[in-house]
């Protein structure tokens, strides 16, 4: 069996009680992050066999696990935060298991775009998720193809291109309402609205900039007919 195991995003607290159950009865805990994932077991006192499994882990680690869970062995999938498989490489083994049969049991819990969507103010009855943009190639043309895009749009960024990112937006989105999630469920969690010049304008004016953002855009406006 094969366990996919939401994890908090920030508060440890934010684990549920089916989660920690889980944790602690399945013989091997595959982790996105090996040194990060025992802060949270030591919290709840769970001591579990780990393995690493990452975005650069090879094929024949995939295939070690599936060997084991194969056998017999129940494993948790756990990413460093939030729901396995949503912008990690946790579906590459999700796609393996199901190839070869392996029953998969999803344990649900905290995800940090829908976390923020739901606090954003904006329309979410329909959105369209886009993970980590393109770094490089490619930013340019979907951000044009989001100038059209009415439904609301939400993506992940890195605190270093956030203000280059909000740029592009203004230039070839045009001065939209946005929402920026930061430090989502910790102490410093922070919620940043407002049309994209006005949330650009506070962002410069800081020392410096801190903690993975959630970003949450609002959709083309219809024209009222």
């Amino acid at each position: 069996m094969l366990y996919i195991v939401s994890t908090p995003i920030g508060n440890l607290e934010d684990i549920t009680l089916r989660a920690l159950d889980t944790l602690k009865k399945v013989d091997y805990i595959a982790a996105e992050d090996t040194r990060h994932t025992p802060i949270l077991l030591k919290k709840y006192d769970i001591s579990k066999k780990m393995l690493s499994f990452h975005a650069f882990s090879s094929p024949q680690k995939t295939e070690k696990i599936i060997e084991l869970l194969k056998t017999g062995a129940e494993i948790a999938l756990v990413s460093d935060a939030g729901t396995p498989g949503i912008s990690d490489p946790g579906y590459v083994l999700v796609k393996r298991a199901i190839e070869e049969g392996i029953k998969i049991s999803p344990i649900p819990g905290p995800s940090a775009f829908l976390t923020a969507l739901s606090a954003s103010g904006l329309p979410v009855n329909k959105f369209y998720y886009l993970g980590f943009l393109p770094v490089k190639k490619g930013r340019q043309t979907l951000f044009l193809q989001l100038k059209e895009e009415e439904k609301t749009v939400v993506f992940y960024e890195s605190p270093h291109r956030i203000t280059k990112t909000l740029k592009q937006l203004l230039e070839l989105v045009g001065d939209r309402k946005v929402v920026l999630a930061r430090e989502l469920t910790k102490i410093y969690e922070e919620f940043l609205r407002g049309q994209i010049s006005v949330v650009l304008e506070d962002l410069q004016k800081r020392p410096s900039v801190k903690g993975e953002f959630v970003v949450i855009l609002e959709g083309k406006q219809k024209k009222q007919s």
